[in-house]
C-alpha cells in the first residue's frame, strides 16, 4: 500500500513524460526520439536555432501535434495518456509567438481574459460568465499588473501590453504550468523588460513555467534548469549554470559567441 501511494504521489508531481517521442509534419520528422520529464512547478528554458523543433514539442505537449506510433512511445501529461483537449487547456497557459487574432482584438483587456475559461476567441452570446469567473479574472489582472487595462480594447493596446493580456487568459482557468513560445517577439526593450519582471513575479509566486527562446536575455534568474535543441533533438539538458557557457551556446547556435552575466540575467553576443 505504502509504496502504491508513493507511486501516486510521484506521478502527480509530474506535469511530462515523453518517451522515445518522433513527430512528422509533412514529409519531415522534425522530432526524433525524444525522452523527457518535466515536473510541475519547475522553470526551464528551451534553446535552440530557429527550426530546431522548439514548438513543435510545445505543441506536442498540448495535444496539436501527434508522435509516430511505436511500441516505445508514451507520452503522458499529467498523469494521463488521454485528455479531452478542453480540459486539457484549463490546465495548460499556452502563450504563442503570434499576437492575438482578429477577434480578441475587438475585447477588452477584460473581456479577453475570460474567454481563456471557454478556449475562446471572444465572448459569444451563448457562453455564460459566472460570478467565480469574473472574480478570477479580476484576480489574474491584479497579478499581472493589468488592471489598468481592464477596459482598452486589445486591439488598441501596444504590443507588450497585448503580451500581458494574454499571459492572464492563459493562466485565468487555473493554469497550472504556463508555456510560452518566444514571449519577447515585437516588443521593445522597455516591454521586454516588464514582460521579464511580470514572469519574474508569477515564477516568485510558484506557477510553473515553460519558456522557448533563441533570446539569451529572456532566460529568468528563477529558470535553473535549461534544455538545448538542435535538428529536432534534446542535445543537453542539465543545470543553468553548466550549459549557459559560451562554448556551449556557441556550438548550439554555430557562431563565436561571448557571454555576460548580471544580477541573474545572461547576454550574448
Amino acid at each position: 500500500m505504502t509504496q502504491n501511494l508513493q507511486a501516486t504521489a510521484a506521478a502527480t508531481e509530474v506535469f511530462l513524460s515523453l518517451e522515445h517521442v518522433s513527430v512528422v509534419r509533412g514529409d519531415n520528422t522534425v522530432l526524433h526520439d525524444v525522452n523527457l520529464s518535466i515536473r510541475r512547478g519547475e522553470h526551464i528554458a528551451i534553446l535552440g536555432p530557429n527550426g530546431c523543433g522548439k514548438s513543435t514539442l510545445i505543441k506536442t505537449m498540448t495535444c496539436e501535434c501527434y508522435p509516430l506510433v511505436s511500441p516505445e512511445t508514451r507520452v503522458s501529461i499529467f498523469g494521463r495518456e488521454r485528455w479531452d483537449l478542453t480540459e486539457l487547456k484549463k490546465r495548460l497557459g499556452v502563450v504563442s509567438a503570434e499576437l492575438p487574432g482578429r477577434p480578441i482584438l475587438q475585447c477588452t483587456g477584460r473581456e479577453a481574459i475570460l474567454t481563456g475559461f471557454f478556449s475562446s476567441s471572444t465572448l459569444w452570446p451563448n457562453l455564460t460568465v459566472t460570478p467565480e469567473m469574473e472574480a478570477r479574472t479580476d484576480e489574474v489582472l491584479r497579478r499581472v499588473d493589468g488592471v489598468a487595462l481592464a477596459k482598452k480594447r486589445v486591439g488598441e493596446m501596444s504590443a507588450g501590453q497585448q503580451r500581458r493580456i494574454m499571459i492572464a487568459r492563459a493562466l485565468v482557468a487555473s493554469a497550472e504550468m504556463l508555456l510560452l513560445d518566444e514571449p519577447s517577439n515585437a516588443l521593445d526593450l522597455s516591454a521586454q523588460r516588464d514582460l521579464r519582471e511580470m514572469l519574474r513575479n508569477l515564477a516568485q509566486q510558484g506557477t510553473g513555467i515553460l519558456l522557448i527562446t533563441h533570446h539569451i536575455a529572456d532566460i529568468l534568474p528563477e529558470i535553473d534548469r535549461v534544455l538545448m535543441m538542435g535538428d529536432g533533438r534534446i542535445l543537453a539538458d542539465g543545470p543553468k549554470h553548466e550549459l549557459l557557457t559560451a562554448a556551449q551556446l556557441g556550438a548550439l547556435f554555430g557562431t563565436q559567441v561571448e557571454l555576460a552575466e548580471r544580477d541573474g540575467f545572461y547576454n550574448a553576443w
